[in-house]
């Protein structure tokens, strides 16, 4: 039984996750460098219990992220969507891609398609996106997405003693925005350095 929604974009697939999806999962988490942005490098038993997590939210809330499959290959490309774990401080796109995903645009048109999502379908007002300070690739993204710094936030502990800010826009703002992030196949520029489309989100 399917815990969600299916979208689809130009070259995606956006679902709920599933345990197929965990082994590209793993080896994301497995790469220190890639994945210092969202809680670190992690051994395969544990980023399973990360993988529960972002599953066991469609089943506790009704959402979550999606699985993003690129619809060409059928490969896992990473998790980006709905995130409001308790005590989160609002309402939460968040996006991780794997190593080889980034720098092709798929954050921007899987990040578009999970806001239109949660704007029209769970009655959101408004989104956020929380992004570490140098987490430079992450704010372009937010950016090209039309979400502006609206400064520092907090997460809950044990993560309370992270810098993060909220970027983020309202219901009324992103049909705009939305227009103007279209030109989804184009790449970072590239002053943001390689991007990796990598959030703290799911610490």
């Amino acid at each position: 039984m399917s815990l969600g929604p299916t979208l689809t974009t130009d070259r995606l697939i956006l679902r709920p996750p599933t345990q197929d999806d965990f082994p590209a999962f793993a080896q994301m988490m497995s790469d220190a460098e890639h994945v210092r942005f969202i809680g670190g490098q992690q051994v395969r038993a544990t980023a399973w219990r990360t993988w529960a997590s972002i599953a066991g939210s469609w089943s506790l809330l009704g959402f979550g992220m999606f699985s993003v499959i690129e619809r060409e290959s059928g490969q896992w490309l990473g998790r980006i969507g709905p995130w409001v774990p308790e005590g989160w401080p609002g309402n939460e796109v968040g996006w991780g891609l794997t190593r080889t995903a980034t720098g092709k645009g798929y954050g921007v048109e899987a990040a578009r398609a999970s806001i239109d999502w949660a704007f029209d379908v769970l009655g959101w007002t408004d989104v956020i996106h929380i992004i570490a300070p140098d987490n430079l690739p992450s704010a372009a993204l937010a950016a090209r997405l039309g979400s502006k710094n609206l400064g520092p936030t907090r997460m809950p502990p044990p993560f309370d003693n992270l810098q993060v800010n909220a970027w983020g826009q309202n219901a009324a703002q992103w049909p705009k925005q939305r227009d103007k992030s279209k030109s989804h196949n184009n790449p970072i520029p590239s002053k943001w350095g390689k991007a990796h489309f990598l959030h703290d989100t799911d610490k």
